[in-house]
């Protein structure tokens, strides 16, 4: 699965991209510390409630409900709390920060790999997005990213090849949480990256993020 060092390197891409002229080391950081965040809900899952882990923080409902009042925020014009404390460019740091570090970087990457409660608190049910895009000239367009099919009760429900079941049924590993029937002295891992594209994508966010910070401090580079 994607380490917190993965996430932190694809926000840097991201943020590098999206910042515009906003960007500078503070809004960075800001974006970074979004793409953190999800990753910390496994001590939720330690210290609040079991099956906290890739819940808490890992779904839509709660980085969209904050783009929400960002937008609400920004509707208020000159009495907006954003723009009096931070200035304009703080509605910019917010979305990139919500949207690219939260939500992309954070919440869908590990939906890609394993799964996450995308739905949560609305639905409790881990949803595995991992799969293929692809053009055949026999079967024309396939994606396995998702599948649904009809319930018991004539209604929709996503495929059980997607489906990873609920809070209660599923526990996600990690090194910090080595789960409820680990033995005291189980071994623990922590990946840094468990893949060359995790390796790639971490090291490109991070060069092109120190390279635009180098810049913004030395106004003089050649181009």
């Amino acid at each position: 699965m994607p380490s917190t060092l993965v996430h932190v390197g694809f926000a840097a891409l991201i943020g590098t991209a999206l910042l515009a002229d906003r960007f500078d080391a503070r809004a960075l950081l800001v974006v970074l510390a979004f793409a953190v965040l999800p990753d910390l809900d496994t001590f939720v899952g330690l210290w609040l409630f079991e099956g906290g882990h890739r819940t808490a923080l890992h779904n839509l409902v709660l980085p969209t409900v904050l783009l929400v009042g960002v937008w609400a925020d920004a509707l208020r014009g000159r009495d907006s709390i954003l723009r009096s404390r931070w200035g304009p460019g703080a509605y910019r740091v917010a979305w990139v920060g919500i949207l690219g570090g939260w939500i992309v970087a954070g919440v869908l990457l590990d939906a890609h790999h394993n799964g996450a409660n995308l739905l949560w608190p609305l639905h409790d049910e881990y949803i595995d997005l991992s799969g293929h895009l692809l053009i055949s000239d026999q079967r024309g367009i396939e994606q396995t990213f998702v599948s649904f099919e009809s319930g018991a009760d004539g209604g929709t429900t996503v495929a059980d090849s997607d489906s990873k079941g609920a809070s209660t049924e599923t526990h996600y590993y990690t090194g910090a949480d080595p789960g409820p029937d680990a033995e005291p002295d189980a071994e623990r891992w922590f990946y840094l990256f468990d893949r060359g594209e995790f390796l790639l994508l971490a090291v490109s966010g991070y060069l092109s993020a120190g390279w635009r910070l180098y810049e913004e401090r030395t106004p003089d580079i050649p181009a």
